[in-house]
């Protein structure tokens, strides 16, 4: 158990900075559906790994940075919504 969440926290702390880096070298759009995705997987995943390790500052964090990924996430849903139906 201890390597598959150590794995976890890996893929989390890779997915996040994958992410941060497209978006600054202007090869991903900060405010898209891919780059979301990509941040909530990655705090979740991180998340899940501080709180096995009782990291909880870091739970904390990547709690609110998984809650801004979900709001956006729901803003980018509802706006396609309306798009195709208008």
């Amino acid at each position: 158990m201890d390597f598959l969440l150590t794995v976890v926290g890996w893929l989390g702390a890779a997915l996040l900075l994958t992410g941060y880096g497209l978006v600054s070298s202007s090869r991903m759009s900060g405010d898209g559906l891919t780059y979301q995705i990509i941040n909530l997987v990655g705090s979740v995943s991180l998340m899940i790994n501080s709180a096995y390790s009782s990291a909880w500052p870091s739970v904390g964090l990547n709690f609110v940075w998984a809650a801004i990924g979900v709001v956006a996430l729901a803003k980018l849903v509802r706006l396609r919504t309306r798009t195709v139906a208008g």
